[in-house]
């Protein structure tokens, strides 16, 4: 190539810039055409059933908001004390009662088109209101068996979908709702049957070769198909649909041969109910028009094959001879050129002299940005100690400035939850978004980290017509706040010094900033705060005397109430305070702990015992942001000393023992534990650990048990139907029953109770 002449390297140039990618073009489209035309096809459709997907979720959940807003217009109350259809129609107000039910729900199946049919069921009771049969007793009903079954995974508040075949044959999907205490003080079941036909009319394919739909359910039952036959079916049976639905992918798409044609199976997972569409469709109409696509390509191809080589030779004799002399009168003042021009490779000349020149200023520029960027840095970083910086002017022309810190709350917290690489990126953009926040105000700002999770700020304004630009500086806070707690997920608070006329009392102002940060501990993490004056600052330190020997006095009779006033009143105290240093805060309760571990160590208990596995007592306390985070931690501190008191003095089978009289008194009603501590007179930490450490059970598995062991006498002795028993022992459904019995006894409560007839 070194001795071929410029011309003519220009022409196969040329020419294969014009007909080899034609060629290629050709040949590749046979494949790599068809495939992305495939891609193409396959995201379309996929865009399509996920916009089918949403479309079916919409419906359903308009179902369900209206189902659930009938439930919270207290309609069932009219009827909840008639248990037996003879009650229900023993009056006239009760058979309206009824019938404004009925009402309602025809009022429900007219608001959501495709509704087969409604029903309301009164827990425990002999009757059912439906739409499709009226007010019948339930032995006349369609069985509800099932509903059991559909409410066996049932959880939280929300009801189920559950799909079935009505006695009629109509394929549905049932929204299965039982009331609940949020909404109603009645007890039953609202059931709305979908048709499974409305779902499948929502369900169109993503193009027009569709052979298939279907909707699957979690585990893989049909629930809508094209085919009405297979309804209902496991989807295992189709090896494809069967690989789809063990696939963890919310979305997706696959080409399958069947039966010698080729298919496209789309899928699309639904993340609220955990169903799945399946769309298939035939690979062949829907690639009818990338084929026709190819054939033009073809035929566009050889036209451009033809032009090029006609195009190489004009170009090339036009261009090469103003190359040449380019070639020749920068070789002449360059090092690369008097071996190159004698091998008359012109073009490698060229491309190797203007590679170095761009890589060269791009070097140049990188240099040139990141020295300068270190130099302001530096300048700042000089200036905030107090020193002279001879970027100073250039840096900030203006006459006043302030400082501003902006320190990560809980820093240690936030370390631990982030990697390094992360904080890195986080500094970054916290440094350019507030130098551009404070910009877009028209202030003049320097960002630099300073260390331990804080940034400072330096801020160059003059005064303007208008005065003091202090609603601009407050604006661009609240943005710098906002911005920095969102980048972090964790929140920053702000401290802002006051305003100097000099470079030199920088050092001054951020001083300053630092100090009106330690006012968060009064005032809370995440605020905006203010450096004051020091006729404001000039206090003595105050100290609680008497809250200190209350407090040993109250730990000496293990009164954990008494210290816990007295924490509040050295809170309060502080609160109330016109000005309190944060030297003055973290020394008073430095003190209160060190007090107290002397105490102890004067009446020979053994503190590290006691306070095994809590680490470093006053770097945890010196962390902290707040008050309310030391007087919750000086609490604890205290409930530990206490708790182990008791224990050691065997006090906690006493607690165990009014723990125990308790539940046995109140296991048939909600118990609320925080509620019960309080009546035992101990914390719910507390009586947690109690009852495991005595008995080898948690507190909610003892008390279940307590109520099992009732629901065996009640299930041996008495004529109770099982939901009476579950309500008599305080489950408020027969499911939650069921679920603990057998926990307990490894068998279901009917089947308990066969085995005791037997």
């Amino acid at each position: 190539m070194e001795r071929i002449p410029m011309k003519l390297q220009l022409i196969v140039i040329f020419f294969c810039v014009m007909a080899v990618p034609a060629v290629i073009l050709t040949w590749y489209s046979g494949e790599q055409v068809l495939r992305n035309s495939e891609h193409a096809i396959a995201e379309s459709s996929l865009a399509e059933l996920n916009a089918n997907r949403e479309l079916i979720e919409h419906a359903l959940n308009n179902l369900v908001q209206n189902t659930v807003r009938l439930t919270s217009t207290h309609v069932f109350d009219r009827i909840r004390t008639y248990d037996t259809f003879m009650e229900l129609n023993s009056s006239y107000s009760t058979v309206s009662g009824a019938r404004a039910v009925l009402q309602e729900l025809l009022n429900l199946n007219r608001t959501n088109e495709g509704i087969d049919s409604s029903f309301f069921h009164l827990s425990d009771s002999d009757y059912v209101i439906s739409t499709d049969k009226g007010i019948k007793k339930l032995e006349r009903y369609d069985s509800i068996d099932w509903i059991s079954d559909a409410l066996s995974r049932h959880r939280g508040i929300a009801g189920v979908w559950y799909p079935r075949k009505l006695d009629s044959g109509i394929n549905v999907m049932s929204y299965v709702l039982p009331l609940n205490r949020l909404s109603t003080t009645t007890r039953g079941v609202l059931v709305i049957n979908l048709k499974e036909s409305q779902i499948g009319s929502l369900f169109h394919s993503a193009g027009t070769g569709q052979q298939e739909y279907m909707l699957l359910n979690a585990e893989g039952m049909i629930l809508s198909h094209s085919d009405k036959a297979k309804l209902l079916q496991n989807a295992a049976e189709q090896p494809v649909v069967q690989d789809i639905v063990r696939d963890k992918a919310s979305e997706g798409y696959k080409y399958v041969e069947r039966m010698g044609e080729r298919l496209l199976y789309t899928w699309s997972r639904s993340g609220k109910l955990g169903w799945m569409n399946v769309n298939i469709d035939s690979v062949n109409t829907l690639m009818a028009g990338s084929h026709a696509v190819q054939r033009d390509i073809m035929l566009l191809t050889a036209i451009i094959v033809l032009c090029g080589t006609v195009l190489a030779v004009i170009l090339a004799t036009w261009v090469s001879r103003p190359v040449r002399e380019l070639v020749r009168a920068m070789g002449a003042r360059s090092s690369l050129g008097t071996g190159i021009i004698q091998g008359k490779n012109e073009l490698n000349f060229l491309d190797k002299a203007f590679k170095r020149m761009q890589e060269e200023e791009e070097v140049l520029n990188r240099l040139l940005q990141v020295r300068e960027q270190d130099a302001h840095n530096l300048a700042v970083h000089r200036m905030i100690r107090g020193e002279t910086a001879p970027q100073a002017d250039e840096l900030f022309p203006d006459k006043y400035f302030m400082a501003v810190i902006v320190s990560i709350d809980r820093y240690r917290n936030y370390i631990s939850k982030t990697n390094p690489e992360t904080r890195s990126y986080h500094r970054y953009h916290i440094i350019s978004d507030c130098e551009d926040i404070f910009r877009q105000e028209g202030i003049r700002a320097r960002s630099i980290y300073h260390g331990d999770g804080c940034f400072v700020i330096v801020l160059n304004f003059g005064f303007s017509d208008e005065g003091s630009p202090v609603a601009a500086i407050q604006t661009a806070l609240n943005v710098a706040r906002k911005q920095a707690g969102q980048l972090l997920g964790n929140s920053v608070t702000i401290g802002v010094s006051s305003q100097a006329d000099r470079s030199e009392m920088l050092a001054d102002c951020v001083s300053e900033a630092m100090e009106a940060i330690k006012q968060g501990m009064v005032v809370g993490s995440g605020e905006i705060l203010y450096w004051e004056d020091e006729a404001v600052r000039d206090k003595k330190y105050i100290y609680p005397v008497h809250s200190e020997r209350r407090i040993l006095n109250f730990l000496d009779k293990g009164d954990l109430k008494g210290i816990a006033r007295e924490l509040q009143i050295i809170g309060n105290e502080i609160r109330s305070a016109d000005y309190v240093s944060y030297d003055n805060i973290v020394f008073i309760y430095y003190q209160l702990a060190g007090v107290t571990m002397k105490h102890l160590r004067e009446n020979n208990v053994s503190t590290a015992r006691i306070f095994t596995g809590r680490g470093n007592i006053y770097a945890t306390l010196a962390a902290m942001d707040t008050l309310d985070e030391l007087e919750e931690y000086l609490y604890e501190f205290f409930d530990e000393i206490v708790q182990y008191f008791t224990r050691s003095s065997g006090e906690a089978n006493h607690h165990l023992t009014r723990i125990v009289q308790y539940l046995k008194e109140h296991y048939h009603k909600e118990i609320v534990f925080e509620d019960m501590a309080r009546d035992v007179g101990i914390s719910y930490s507390h009586m947690r650990r109690i009852v495991y450490e005595l008995t080898g059970k948690s507190l909610n598995d003892y008390l279940n048990h307590l109520r099992v062991e009732r629901a065996k006498e009640l299930l041996r002795n008495s004529p109770l139907t099982i939901t009476q028993i579950a309500s008599e022992v305080g489950y408020y459904n027969a499911q939650s029953f069921n679920r603990f019995f057998k926990k307990f006894e490894g068998i279901s409560p009917s089947a308990y109770k066969m085995t005791q007839i037997e």
